[in-house]
């Protein structure tokens, strides 16, 4: 397969896809006349990229770029991110930086917003010992 983004990337996805076991002759293709923005070009040529792993049924539908080749390398990405969340599951990378995204985004204990908060009165006391106060005498 040839596209037109870095060998690199071509060769870590092709990596995926053995690790996963992926077959490029599993893969059924279609091209299909893309809907949407870009007018008349986009109206004219089959840039959308329709892919189905046959062993498994994960369909994949893509016309992200106005490129065919463009969107045939991401429509392969997109299949492979698919099928390595069915297979691989809760360890899949995806899955990984989901589940520390909402640990970071879960509420806070009663006991930590406490502590948070004492934390704050105690710098909010230092603060206040640190400003000028004059005294009233010297008025």
């Amino acid at each position: 397969m040839k596209y037109i983004v870095s060998p690199e990337k071509v060769g870590a996805l092709q990596g995926r896809m053995e690790q996963l076991g992926i077959k490029e002759s599993d893969i059924l293709e279609r091209f299909v006349r893309s809907q949407g923005h870009g007018g008349q070009k986009v109206n004219k040529t089959s840039t959308c990229v329709y892919l189905k792993h046959l062993p498994t049924g994960v369909e994949v539908k893509c016309q992200q770029e106005r490129s065919q080749s463009l969107n045939r390398f991401l429509a392969r990405r997109i299949l492979v991110e698919k099928i390595e969340n069915m297979v691989l599951g809760n360890e899949s990378e995806k899955q990984q930086q989901i589940e520390k995204i909402r640990r970071q985004k879960r509420k806070r204990s009663k006991r930590a917003k406490e502590k948070v908060l004492q934390l704050k009165h105690i710098q909010s006391s230092r603060k206040q010992a640190r400003t000028y106060k004059p005294d009233s005498e010297e008025y």
